[in-house]
């Protein structure tokens, strides 16, 4: 199995945590997405990703894109521990909560928008921080209110063992705290992320561990 990887890609930090959490053996495979001109690009990659976008996951010649759907992939192929809950709804709260970050958050502030923003469209360092810090702290604070006001949040998103949410979660504010967005206005989140942290699949993951970290 073979991880095409950005240290710091909220997407390929989801997978790490994934695989980590299933007890998964992986080859580390970097791919920059600064240096060369973003080694996406390069023709080998955008071959098996045709979007130029990490991460990757060769499982023995099976290639997959997409961090939620590698991680639903994993939770398929390799059913111990569950990342989703055994009942609908839960699944399906717990896929709201992912998606809240991973489609509303995340791809606003992603390394090719904020690029765009600075590149093509000409806008100063600190209206591309506002800009970051807006869809940051208002996506934000919509997930504290689906975990606070419900009685389904433990220790982590869902109950007290993690899920895709907390997966989802965890990266997203590694990005928050790394561009200095507010985030006194979320401490369910906080606290759910703090915890995460304490276990081994979360704490191992984080990107200044990585073999690229920089």
């Amino acid at each position: 199995m073979q991880l095409y990887s950005y240290f710091r890609s909220s997407a390929s930090f989801r997978v790490r945590i994934a695989l980590a959490l299933k007890g998964l053996d992986y080859e580390y495979v970097p791919v920059h997405l600064l240096k060369d001109g973003g080694q996406q690009f390069a023709g080998g990659f955008r071959a098996m990703n045709p979007a130029a976008l990490v991460p990757v996951l060769d499982d023995d010649g099976s290639v997959l894109t997409q961090s939620l759907a590698i991680i639903e992939y994993l939770d398929e192929t390799r059913p111990q521990p569950p990342l989703l809950p055994q009942d609908a709804a839960g699944r399906a709260r717990v896929r709201a909560i992912a998606l809240a970050i991973a489609c509303e958050i995340h791809p606003l502030n992603n390394l090719r928008v904020l690029g765009y923003l600075s590149k093509t469209l000409g806008i100063t360092e600190a209206q591309r921080h506002a800009w970051y810090c807006h869809w940051v702290e208002t996506g934000l604070a919509a997930v504290e209110a689906m975990l606070a006001n419900d009685p389904h949040t433990g220790a982590c998103c869902h109950g007290d063992a993690p899920t895709l949410a907390d997966i989802c979660l965890v990266p997203q504010i590694f990005n928050a705290q790394r561009f200095k967005a507010r985030l006194d206005h979320v401490p369910t989140v906080m606290r759910i992320h703090e915890h995460c942290l304490t276990l081994p699949a979360f704490a191992k993951s984080v990107p200044a561990l990585q073999p690229d970290a920089e």
